[in-house]
């Protein structure tokens, strides 16, 4: 409609002088008319020059006033002949237009603010600010001395009006034509294409925009990770277990039925299926006997154990279980130094908030060779954790089931300025290896950490829930940065 009447008027006129008085002459809307003087000026049907005025309009505040009054007009007709106690009259009007009214009255000499009554001066007021609104929501000039104090008083705004004047162009025609933008099997069939005018082939247009894939900031690190340990010769472990038997996953590690891990609250346990039906019987039995009555040196825990508590099925609390399973494969086979580690998805029933899901991801390694030491562990740490950036470490001795001696391992962060856990340590009990069949003089040295914490403080993420699981936010994965663990 718009296109019809620019290019009807300009068959009998020679310009648009204004595209915005055209829009109100014809009764269209100016936003359409624009939009169709800048395809009509692209296709060269006509010339059109910029036209910008700057206009003033009413601001919310101003919009209020020119509806309701000003508040000094406002505050002096609460005020009845007799005069008004202050109280009364702050009741009766909003305190923001209270506070307005009460000064402006005051220095246009309207009312007379007593201690106790509040009078008026003057019989009657115009109120000079509403009708200036409507001027200028109207459409009229108004003086400058007038913008000045509405300016002021922050009720009229700025505008920028932008526009044409048009004029016909080069290629001008009553009508736009038709180009045709696709040539078809069917104009090729029919011979149409000989009669048709086509649009012609932009080159320099841009394409649409090609959407990659993008790595999330765990599969970076992750990434980098898994490049460090095969750096240091590393074989990684199968991790496709997440639902695992509470036999590999407790029982084999020499961790007793009545540890608090065990409880439901911390571990979830299947429903479907309830419970494994394969396990190595033999094995089964060595772990039971270390359980309740020990041996290589060890009492044990000296309770009944339990088969129906084993075979439960759970969501896998540590990649530890796999581990556990490599070693017993490992005990079944003439014996070969193995270095194996594993990166992957655990389960533990926590309270979810900034810093704990009930999954997160769990980095492990070990070394299996003979004559290892604690100083074989504290060597290899340096040595893993330096290859992160961590080149001051620290270690607390700590508690596990599975591993004596154990350690808590620290690491300086020079951003936060002070000393970080990092990760757990230490060497695999006689008491989970042995049952197994591996022979005496071999050793287990281990360590784990979470795949979520350095990723935290690489990307600068305080809450976890903007990392993992359905609050995230995809800008986060389309632009954060590469990882450059362990590179130099």
């Amino acid at each position: 409609m718009a296109e019809e009447a620019i290019l009807g008027y300009l068959a009998k006129n020679q310009e648009i002088a204004d595209s915005g008085e055209f829009a109100a002459q014809h009764g269209l809307n100016h936003d359409d008319v624009v939009n169709v003087v800048k395809s009509l000026h692209g296709f060269r049907y006509v010339d059109a020059q910029d036209i910008k005025r700057e206009t003033w309009v009413l601001t919310d505040e101003g919009k209020t006033y020119a509806a309701s009054g000003s508040p000094e007009v406002q505050l002096f007709l609460a005020i009845p002949p007799e005069g008004i106690p202050l109280e009364e009259l702050q009741k009766k009007l909003d305190p923001l237009l209270f506070k307005i009214g009460r000064a402006q009255a005051a220095k246009n000499k309207w009312v007379e603010m007593g201690k106790q009554l509040v009078s008026r001066k003057v019989q009657h007021v115009d109120d000079t600010v509403k009708d200036l609104l409507l001027q200028i929501e109207g459409g009229k000039v108004i003086n400058q001395d007038d913008i000045k104090v509405l300016k002021g008083r922050k009720l009229i705004a700025t505008q920028t009006w932008n526009g044409y004047s048009v004029r016909k162009g080069p290629e001008y025609a009553p009508q736009r034509k038709k180009f045709a933008a696709d040539l078809t099997r069917e104009m090729l069939q029919s011979g149409e294409w000989k009669n048709l005018e086509f649009k012609e082939y932009n080159f320099n247009a841009k394409g649409q925009p090609i959407e990659g894939g993008h790595l999330h900031p765990l599969n970076k690190v992750r990434h980098q990770l898994r490049m460090i340990f095969l750096q240091m010769g590393f074989e990684e472990m199968p991790t496709d277990r997440f639902v695992e038997s509470s036999f590999w996953n407790f029982d084999a590690l020499f961790q007793p039925q009545q540890h608090p891990a065990r409880d439901s609250h911390d571990t979830f346990y299947m429903k479907v299926p309830a419970i494994t039906k394969e396990l190595p019987e033999d094995y089964v039995e060595r772990v039971k006997r270390v359980h309740e009555s020990g041996g290589y040196g060890s009492r044990g825990y000296e309770y009944d154990w339990n088969r129906d508590e084993a075979i439960k099925n759970l969501l896998r609390t540590h990649t530890t279980a796999i581990s556990t399973r490599m070693l017993y494969l490992l005990a079944q086979k003439p014996f070969t130094p193995k270095r194996y580690f594993s990166i992957d998805r655990v389960f533990r029933n926590e309270a979810v908030d900034r810093t704990h899901l009930a999954e997160f991801h769990q980095i492990e390694g070990l070394i299996c060779d003979k004559g290892l030491t604690l100083g074989d562990l504290i060597g290899v740490l340096h040595d893993f954790f330096s290859r992160l950036g961590m080149s001051k470490l620290r270690f607390k001795p700590a508690y596990n089931p599975y591993t004596e001696p154990s350690m808590e391992i620290f690491s300086y962060h020079e951003g936060f300025g002070k000393w970080v856990e990092v990760g757990n340590s230490g060497m695999f009990r006689p008491e989970m290896l042995l049952p197994m069949g591996l022979p005496e003089d071999v050793r287990v040295i281990a360590w784990g950490l979470s795949l979520e914490r350095p990723t935290m403080i690489l990307y600068g993420i305080n809450n976890i829930r903007d990392l993992f699981g359905h609050k995230v936010d995809l800008g986060l994965i389309k632009t954060n940065p590469i990882c450059r663990l362990g590179v130099d």
